[in-house]
């Protein structure tokens, strides 16, 4: 999912955040090649109006409603199985691993409290019920935002008022990182120099220019 509209980002770095490079590769990329690397034969596509997306080894497609956050899940897409990763997000091959390699059901989210990083699914009908739920409880009023954790509170029946985690919600144990904004991107390199055997721990190395 790559068709945000990147306002808290801004044009830091001169790039989309979805461009930004770690080791000379862009976070698509390197996306790209990690899940190609786990699943050879998979369709790799790249949710994005942007024809500055193109990246090798993937199809772009330009999703048919971009009005609210929760269109980034393209309901044209979702097919007998599928999984929604998040182009803003770098994550360690051990995450990608986890998110490629569980066993499909009808409904997987992975993350940690701070941010879901990933949404897999079995079953299209269930989970286009939930996006189609979320948003028309957005656009009702009745909750404040309409993004992945909304359709995780809807699918595991929990609260929409507090991040909570309960059934078919997966840990990544801190080795995907979402970079919505330039702090977030600040924050990471300065763990990466203090923390760098944890880093590489987790599947991550320093950014490159």
């Amino acid at each position: 999912m790559a068709n945000g509209r990147g306002t808290r980002w801004g044009r830091h770095l001169g790039l989309p955040k979805h461009l930004i490079e770690f080791d000379g590769e862009s976070l698509l990329r390197r996306v790209v090649r990690q899940v190609r690397e786990q699943d050879a034969a998979s369709d790799i596509v790249i949710s994005s109006a942007n024809p500055a997306y193109e990246t090798e080894g993937a199809r772009r497609h330009a999703p048919e409603r971009n009005e609210l956050e929760i269109d980034r899940f393209a309901p044209e897409l979702i097919a007998d199985e599928v999984c929604f990763l998040y182009g803003d997000t770098l994550y360690g091959d051990a995450a990608i691993g986890r998110i490629v390699s569980e066993p499909l059901a009808e409904l997987d989210f992975f993350g940690e409290e701070t941010g879901i990083v990933a949404v897999r699914s079995a079953a299209p009908d269930v989970l286009l019920a939930h996006l189609r739920r979320v948003r028309e409880l957005f656009l009702a009023g009745e909750i404040s935002s309409c993004v992945g954790w909304q359709v995780y509170q809807s699918y595991a029946g929990l609260p929409f008022d507090e991040k909570r985690i309960g059934s078919r919600f997966h840990r990544t144990g801190g080795s995907a990182v979402g970079f919505n904004t330039p702090d977030d991107l600040e924050a990471f390199e300065r763990w990466t120099a203090e923390h760098p055997d944890e880093a590489a721990a987790a599947g991550f190395t320093g950014p490159g220019a």
